[in-house]
């Protein structure tokens, strides 16, 4: 069976094909969460096996090696499972969990071609093992988050392992296309203050998160919410550890939610119990510890209800990025941010600029430099702008001092008006990057905050227009 890829997907194998005949070792495939990079290395994994090259697939959960598995069995490639109660056989595709393979490594042949699903990973000590012992191996790099929360790149100029960054679609240009649902982020006014929260390890302390999460006055607001937002919606809830999670669970089944809880302590079975309940609707809540953040494939998911601050882009994208996905019973996705997650990380369709090189550590408790307003009226969160885009309500306008200055009002006819709105594209026209853009912004009377959303607003329509052209 021949996989039919969408045209981005063709993009993204064609971009990495130049890439290695470019000369280049190692290519890394930043891609969206839902974008479909499974689909995209099973591809490159078939063709590679019609050659006659060994290739392995390097995944680190037990949910995206069944997932891989799955879609080559789908397009009928012949292919080996190195995990756990499994023997080793000898195709030339392999899926390897990163657990099993570090401990085997003495009885597998290394592969013509690595593939390292969630690529953001590869810097920790299993990783880093294999990619020792496969010295030889050309890499193939995919991710939606190439970002390390200790802020050190992935690139090779500083220790990282690829050598070539291959971008694929932005988030905005899947939702504009339909490959992606229309993310609607909610921030309820029950915010929490994460302002004495120590940070260790680039985030903020497990315990004292917990501690200030975990609260019933906090687990009530995300249940009221949740059941005036979105009732019914299959949900996500993300959770700080196994006992926030236990606890607001119990409290959507108080409410009448049909819920279940999901943690890495469970068996395979008890784990698979609950994520296809979600799927099915036999649950309409699965609230989770570190589980359904990475690969985990529900389409029906409508909700996220963000319960952990996050210092972590990487985590916040992965996280929102569960309930992206397309699906008939679904208008658009609902983002229900409990913490402020988008207020430090952006919203989920920003475009963000992706680089091998790594990201400086943000101070703790800073702000992107693009600012959103949020309705006091339905809580939805958005770009500046007069009016709520959900619900249509008028901001009130904060009176202030009217500054005279010198000059004589003149009336604008429709030609000089036509004139005036010329020469203003013009100069946005010539306005190259988006600083250009910030600084025309300013002169046209724009707020600070205001003109660096307009110019990143402006940019990312840019892009976006280059994409499709």
């Amino acid at each position: 069976m021949n996989i039919t890829l969408r045209p981005y997907q063709e993009k993204a194998v064609a971009d990495l094909r130049q890439a290695f005949r470019d000369g280049y070792k190692a290519p890394l495939l930043a891609s969206p969460t839902g974008s479909g990079k499974t689909i995209e290395y099973c591809y490159i994994a078939e063709n590679a096996a019609k050659r006659g090259n060994s290739i392995m697939i390097l995944v680190h959960r037990k949910e995206i090696l069944q997932q891989t598995s799955d879609q080559l069995d789908a397009i009928g490639v012949d292919h080996g499972v190195i995990c756990p109660g499994r023997s080793m056989t000898p195709e030339l595709v392999q899926v390897a969990s990163v657990q099993t393979l570090v401990r085997r490594l003495g009885r597998v042949r290394e592969p013509q071609i690595l593939v390292i699903d969630e690529a953001h990973h590869s810097a920790a000590g299993s990783w880093k093992k294999i990619l020792a012992a496969f010295q030889h191996s050309y890499l193939l790099g995919v991710t939606a988050t190439p970002c390390r929360l200790d802020g050190k790149c992935l690139g090779v100029m500083s220790g990282g392992h690829f050598d070539k960054l291959i971008l694929g679609p932005t988030v905005a240009d899947l939702v504009a296309d339909g490959w992606l649902s229309q993310p609607v982020v909610y921030a309820p006014p029950s915010g929490v203050n994460t302002k004495n929260i120590h940070t260790k390890f680039g985030d903020y302390v497990k315990p004292e998160i917990e501690a200030l999460m975990d609260k019933p006055k906090i687990t009530g607001c995300a249940v009221e919410h949740y059941l005036r937002i979105c009732p019914g919606a299959p949900a996500i809830a993300f959770c700080t550890s196994i006992q926030h999670s236990e606890h607001v669970c119990a409290a959507f089944r108080e409410a009448g939610v049909t819920a279940e809880s999901l943690d890495g302590t469970m068996t395979d079975q008890q784990r698979h119990y609950r994520i296809e309940g979600l799927g099915t609707g036999k649950f309409h809540v699965l609230t989770s510890c570190e589980i359904v953040s990475e690969g985990t494939d529900i389409p029906v998911v409508t909700a996220a209800i963000l319960l952990r601050p996050t210092q972590s882009m990487g985590l916040f994208l992965q996280q929102v990025g569960r309930c992206l996905r397309p699906h008939p019973a679904k208008k658009h996705s609902i983002i229900l941010d409990h913490v402020g997650n988008c207020f430090r990380h952006g919203l989920p369709d920003e475009n963000r600029e992706w680089t091998l090189e790594g990201t400086m550590r943000r101070k703790k408790n800073s702000q992107p430099a693009i600012r959103y307003r949020q309705c006091e009226r339905c809580y939805f969160v958005h770009l500046p702008a007069p009016t709520c885009p959900h619900c249509g309500y008028i901001y009130p306008v904060d009176g202030r001092e009217v500054e005279q200055v010198d000059g004589q009002l003149e009336v604008i006819d429709g030609v000089k008006a036509l004139a005036m709105r010329r020469e203003q594209k013009r100069l946005q026209g010539r306005a190259a990057s988006e600083e250009d853009l910030y600084q025309l912004g300013l002169s046209r009377g724009y707020k600070d905050w205001n003109a660096r959303a307009w110019a990143r607003h402006v940019m990312a329509a840019r892009s976006r227009k280059r994409a499709m052209a």
